[in-house]
């Protein structure tokens, strides 16, 4: 079952309540969001004429009405999609693989991201590693990415980069129990950094082996590196 803005309005404010009467089934709603520069270069490209748009409302317009209609249903969403930087083989994918797990467990998807690039709308939680040490500076590690043993062995001997890391791991484990408690489907924490390619996927990776070693079901996802990879054995606590 689908519903966006050509649905009407009474659709959209009975959707609540269509969703509370099946709660005995497994139901999922996936919100499926990108940003608004995306979203005019997608209809431009395609030559589709939004739903809402008329002569009086142009495609910028109609975007902002379209968000604030299904801005109730995002709130409700077990998952958050940011389709901003995907195509649609990404997006199928990445779809596929967040729900995959049929068993009633939360599957905490831990996320790298670059600041210039924009914040992941889809973000539960976000964490700001730019204080930390950037590897990107020192010329040898430049070429590598927190995948990288090398770029593994220059964050780990920082002071700072492991306090903050402990700290995460605090916060987290104070507060995911509570939130899987809550019959939450996803989490999804984000980490970032500059240029998303060193000390934010270097966290991710540690958190991600972290929790992976508690038995929670974890996915990792490096945005700017277009690609989901599991936490590598050299990386793990």
């Amino acid at each position: 079952v689908s519903i966006d803005a050509r649905n009407s309005a009474a659709d959209l404010e009975d959707f609540p309540l269509a969703i509370t009467q099946i709660q005995d089934f497994d139901v999922r709603v996936i919100f499926l969001d990108a940003a608004s520069p995306t979203l005019i270069k997608r209809f431009s490209e395609t030559r589709r004429k939004h739903p809402l748009s008329t002569q009086e409302m142009g495609l910028k317009e109609a975007l902002n009405v379209e968000s604030q209609l299904l801005d109730g249903l995002a709130m409700m969403a077990s998952l958050k999609i940011d389709t901003t930087h995907m195509t649609l083989h990404q997006l199928r994918d990445e779809v596929r693989d967040r729900v995959a797990n049929t068993t009633q467990s939360t599957t905490i998807m831990f996320q790298s991201f670059a600041f210039k690039h924009g914040v992941p709308v889809d973000a539960d939680f976000v964490f700001d590693a730019r204080f930390l040490p950037n590897p990107h500076w020192v010329p040898h590690l430049r070429p590598f990415t927190g995948l990288d043993s090398e770029v593994a062995a220059f964050l780990s001997a920082e002071k700072e980069v492991n306090g903050f890391e402990q700290d995460l791991i605090n916060f987290l484990e104070t507060w995911l129990p509570k939130i899987i408690k809550s019959n939450r489907a996803y989490i999804t924490v984000c980490v970032g950094c500059t240029g998303g390619q060193h000390r934010s996927v270097y966290l991710v990776e540690r958190l991600a082996a972290r929790f992976e070693a508690q038995n929670h079901t974890i996915q990792t996802r490096h945005k700017e590196l277009l690609q989901t990879i599991q936490p590598k054995a050299d990386l793990q606590p």
